[in-house]
């Protein structure tokens, strides 16, 4: 937007008077009948700059659309970035070295602004671009109108004018960047940092609007939280897509063992995490919550995905909470899980390691069978009345009956709570 002149010929003409061919005067000559030129004509844009400013702005709502919405939001605050930066280019033409750090400073300012207000990159170097070709114009149109003989003088210095240019879009684009990659740095954790005050169960209630906005989530809704464990690396695609399958509306949270995603169910069902193609890695556990009511319940959501999670296999899994209810009610409490297991299954821990697993894992398989003695038998490779002779040495050893409802539920729980739970 603001074209100026850093003259090679100023350069040289500091440097230490030497010797110098014929040629080599003539060309100096030139260039400085060129500067002479050049300053001559830049007096008067100088002292037109208002009318200079009214014709870019005038393009610029013309060719450029978001331009046109930054004058209309802004008049008057648009016509002076423009009277500022042309009044920074025009007197760089006249004083390159004086002029070039307030110029600098000037095309940084603006770069930078344009950043934090939204406007594109693309529209704002145009912007630049325009400007210094009007500059140039109104240089060109006034040596013609004054002294139409000396426009071929100003080629001399056209290489430094739009190199001018080409270092100010430069120095524009490098401030623009630098302030989006940190706005984007504070909303990516202003979001983060949303995300984790949900999933504590800390936000504050004048929060969770923000929340809902950042997060592109409604506020009043029914949500479950999925957590995914394990796998390499942890929550990577594959557990992810497969933990929300059919492009469920999520916002997922990446933590340093276990991610969350903060799942919209509306009034569909839970989430069926199911393998596929790309789905998780070996090793991935993954652990679907409970519905709860709006975002200020996501906490209590999480907490329920981490009981979830608890149940998984270490090898790997997926576990619905609503499917294990009774396995949650043993890991909620592991004081008193354990205390079950010891009560229930006291004498059969106090066995040798190898009778002892023999009976609990035929115990467990006749569970998982329904009560059924033969599936249970030909799962254990054994046949049925083995399976028989060691559940009726398991209720004599533990006082329970098999056949009474009550103990069977004990003992259901005992054998969750010593999966489960460490010893």
């Amino acid at each position: 937007m603001h074209p100026a002149v850093r003259s090679r010929t100023a350069i040289r003409l500091e440097a230490a008077p030497a010797p110098k061919p014929r040629t080599r005067r003539v060309r100096s000559l030139i260039d400085a009948d060129a500067l002479r030129v050049l300053h001559r004509a830049a007096r008067v844009l100088l002292d037109d700059l208002p009318e200079l400013t009214d014709r870019l702005l005038a393009v610029l709502q013309e060719q450029e659309p978001a331009y046109r919405t930054a004058v209309e939001n802004d008049t008057v605050g648009t016509w002076q970035e423009v009277h500022r930066s042309l009044r920074h280019s025009v007197t760089s033409l006249l004083d390159p070295r004086g002029a070039r750090d307030a110029a600098r400073r000037c095309s940084w300012k603006i770069g930078a602004t344009r950043a934090e207000q939204g406007l594109p990159l693309d529209a704002l170097l145009h912007a630049f671009r325009l400007g210094g070709s009007l500059v140039w114009q109104g240089l060109v149109e006034e040596i013609s109108r004054t002294a139409p003989e000396d426009v071929r003088l100003l080629v001399h210095v056209a290489a430094d004018v739009w190199n001018f240019v080409d270092e100010h879009c430069t120095l524009v684009a490098d401030a623009y960047r630098q302030v989006e990659r940190q706005l984007a740095w504070r909303r990516e954790n202003r979001v983060r940092l949303l995300t984790a005050a949900l999933l504590d169960g800390t936000s504050r209630i004048v929060d969770l609007t923000e929340a809902a906005e950042v997060l592109d989530l409604p506020e009043q809704g029914r949500y479950v939280v999925v957590a995914i464990a394990g796998g390499h690396p942890t929550g990577g695609a594959g557990a992810r897509a497969a933990a929300v399958p059919d492009g469920g509306r999520v916002h997922w949270h990446t933590g340093v063992e276990v991610d969350y995603g903060i799942v919209l169910v509306g009034d569909g069902d839970l989430p069926r995490p199911e393998p596929g193609p790309a789905g998780p890695a070996a090793g991935t556990r993954i652990g679907v919550g409970t519905v709860v009511e709006g975002l200020a319940a996501v906490g209590d959501a999480r907490r329920l995905a981490d009981t979830a999670l608890s149940i998984c296999p270490e090898d790997g899994g997926t576990v619905v909470l609503t499917e294990h209810l009774p396995a949650a009610l043993v890991v909620s409490r592991p004081e008193l899980g354990n205390a079950l297991a010891v009560r229930v299954l006291g004498p059969l821990l106090a066995l040798e390691p190898a009778d002892r697993e023999v009976l609990l894992d035929t115990l467990a398989m006749w569970l998982t069978c329904d009560g059924s003695a033969q599936r249970a038998g030909e799962r254990l490779y054994c046949h049925r009345n083995t399976v028989l002779n060691r559940l009726r040495r398991c209720e004599q050893l533990t006082g329970r009956s098999l056949a009474r409802p009550t103990d069977v539920v004990e003992i259901s729980l005992a054998l969750t709570a010593r999966r489960l739970l460490p010893g």
